[in-house]
């Protein structure tokens, strides 16, 4: 967790650059975004997207 503590005589906006650039070197952005959108296997499209290769599975078996 980045942590910015204001020295004396810092104006904020200098304290805010360094939080920012704190926060770019622990890529924390990168991980938010990352577990943000994660889709649970069952849940998501994989069904669907398989249900082709089901059929021609049993095309295939039925065809033999």
């Amino acid at each position: 967790m980045a942590e910015v503590k204001i020295q004396e005589g810092e104006s904020i906006e200098s304290a805010l650059r360094r939080f920012k650039r704190k926060v770019q070197q622990e890529d924390i952005i990168k991980d938010i975004k990352k577990h943000s959108f994660y889709l649970n296997p069952a849940t998501s499209e994989g069904p669907s997207r398989r249900s082709p290769q089901r059929n021609r599975k049993k095309l295939r078996r039925e065809s033999e």
